[in-house]
């Protein structure tokens, strides 16, 4: 069994083919897909997936720091409500996101901050977008650490001594596609990570592995992550996908 952590299968991107797309990866023993949020927006789409394959689809729920605009408030309300209401796997994905936008930076951080305690609250792990933005999200962190804290760095892309801090938080590293990319550079010191502290998503439609790099992502690409983890740690293609899907059950206590 291989599990994709982090694969956003509610996408418009697959409107066209999501049954044949999903069933790709099915047909690969890609079993297990942890669905992150991303705001009010999309919350029935999960629904619906969820409805459509009960036994593989695996919800999150919370706001994507890119999703924090004037209204960030309100959609929060809608996170903290579901939350209540019903039972979800993870608080994700949330984060923050200085590439695209600095200007709710402080909005941004409050969001994530709120959402780390409910997750706590509920002990439920965090599962953490960070573009741009380490120094702030470890500064967060800081605050945070207690022995409820726990999640995936997710799309992990930082350095070795990143690597390190990030796990010192009870994080487990997210990664997927950049991992083949010839500028993505974590293939350079992989190796130098516990495979105990490694989870596989594919982000999907987002982040292509290569050969696919710049085309639709898919949870069935995620065999090339495996590929390259394979060249990485020394050991066989079923070894990392136990070892790695193990990893998962730790974290999203299944």
């Amino acid at each position: 069994m291989i599990t994709d952590t982090h694969t956003h299968l509610y996408s418009e991107q697959f409107d066209g083919d999501q049954d044949e797309m999903i069933q790709r990866a099915l047909d690969k023993n890609i079993s297990r897909f942890f669905i992150p949020a991303i705001d009010s927006s999309y919350t029935e789409r999960m629904m619906k997936l969820e409805a459509n394959y009960p036994d593989n689809v695996f919800l999150m729920m919370g706001l994507h720091p890119t999703s924090v605009k004037e209204n960030y408030q309100e959609e929060l309300a809608h996170v903290k409500e579901w939350v209540d209401k019903r039972d979800f796997f993870a608080i994700g994905e949330i984060g923050i996101d200085l590439y695209w936008d600095k200007s709710f930076f402080k909005q941004q951080q409050e969001a994530f901050k709120t959402q780390i305690q409910w997750a706590k609250e509920k002990d439920l792990p965090i599962v953490i977008h960070c573009r741009e933005s380490f120094d702030e999200i470890f500064e967060v962190l800081d605050g945070e650490k207690d022995e409820k804290l726990r999640g995936i760095f997710h799309c992990f892309t930082g350095n070795l001594e990143q690597a390190h801090q990030a796990i010192s938080y009870n994080m487990k590293l997210g990664i997927g596609g950049v991992v083949t990319f010839k500028n993505g550079k974590i293939d350079q010191f992989l190796n130098q990570i516990d495979l105990k502290h490694i989870v596989l998503e594919t982000d999907a439609p987002y982040l292509a592995p290569k050969p696919y790099r710049g085309k639709r992502n898919e949870s069935a690409y995620i065999e090339k992550v495996l590929d390259k983890l394979v060249d990485i740690y020394g050991l066989s293609y079923d070894e990392i996908a136990e070892i790695t899907t193990n990893n998962s059950k730790e974290v999203f206590a299944i």
